[in-house]
């Protein structure tokens, strides 16, 4: 079956790489390190993603966005090897993933499953120093190399002070900083997160959406995260990608990508996009909400006009 890759895209103002646009289905770039090719994921008799080819740009911040049980976190945990395809394939660097040693995919991807839970009483820095384990090996159970990347995630991540509390003490958003910091003592050059901002409050999303972009830019990370609110996405990705019923309908730049027309066709939502008043990306603006009929609106062109008005 034919995959649908959506329409072409145009390369977002203020992040400009100045790399040609790619054709549909694929980032500019060339060759990912991560790549899936027909990929078909099911659970039992039920297809979830039905030959979705995806190509992972390096060096830059990748969300997956759509509707509930399109696929997005299914894909993600493909990509992370927690789920094998019913067919197809995924690579890391030309390799199927399934044929990688599990050492060598530790070393070079992390993966933040949905809502994880820490061994109960286990303390912060407990937990940091498990991200160290693929880089140990039997006569040699920890180095001066695991002690200063467990120091260093922790220091970036802004938990060190965090380093003797137990796990199970802390907030939502020092819970998944500590996640993340495990994750980056990993030490890996590429990081899945599926959901990273989930339960979260709107200032501790924030929190951890400018840590990822600061793990992007400062160490170069390779970041792949499924996210709910399109325009946390928007506001936060180089590249998008927008899934719906298993398969991609659009991908690209946010601000070439999120539209009108892409949020009707994935959401089922009328919207107005503007521009972020503060970013410049893609905004969605829901349609008006319900109200009683005592309260609509006489004038019939009065949310036509409102509505241009937002488009301008």
């Amino acid at each position: 079956m034919r995959q649908d890759t959506g329409r072409d895209t145009e390369r977002s103002p203020g992040r400009d790489t100045g790399e040609d646009a790619a054709p549909p289905g694929r980032p500019p770039g060339g060759p990912s390190r991560l790549a899936a090719r027909g990929l078909t994921l099911a659970y039992g008799d039920r297809t979830v993603v039905d030959g979705l080819d995806l190509d992972v740009p390096d060096g830059r911040v990748t969300a997956i966005v759509g509707p509930n049980a399109c696929g997005k976190s299914t894909t993600l945990r493909a990509l992370g090897r927690l789920l094998s395809p019913r067919r197809g394939t995924v690579l890391l660097d030309g390799r199927e993933l399934a044929r990688t040693p599990t050492r060598r995919i530790a070393r070079s991807l992390g993966l933040l499953p949905q809502s994880p839970v820490a061994p109960e009483a286990i303390t912060v820095a407990d937990l940091v120093a498990r991200g160290r384990r693929p880089h140990q090996r039997w006569w040699q159970q920890w180095s001066e190399a695991d002690e200063a990347a467990v120091a260093d995630a922790m220091a970036r991540t802004r938990v060190a002070d965090l380093a003797a509390r137990p796990v199970d003490e802390l907030s939502g958003g020092q819970r998944q900083r500590v996640w993340i910091a495990m994750a980056l003592a990993q030490d890996t050059e590429l990081l899945l997160l599926d959901e990273p901002t989930t339960y979260l409050d709107i200032a501790h999303q924030v929190e951890v959406l400018d840590l990822v972009r600061r793990l992007n830019h400062e160490r170069g990370r390779t970041v792949v995260m499924v996210l709910h609110d399109l325009n946390q996405a928007a506001r936060y990705a180089d590249h998008l990608v927008a899934m719906r019923e298993g398969r991609i309908a659009a991908q690209g730049p946010p601000a070439g990508t999120v539209t009108a027309d892409l949020v009707r066709e994935v959401f089922g939502l009328d919207s107005v996009v503007v521009p972020d008043p503060v970013t410049g990306s893609p905004l969605v603006v829901p349609g008006a909400p319900w109200r009683p009929p005592a309260e609509s609106p006489t004038d019939p062109t009065a949310v036509t006009v409102s509505t241009r008005k937002a488009e301008q």
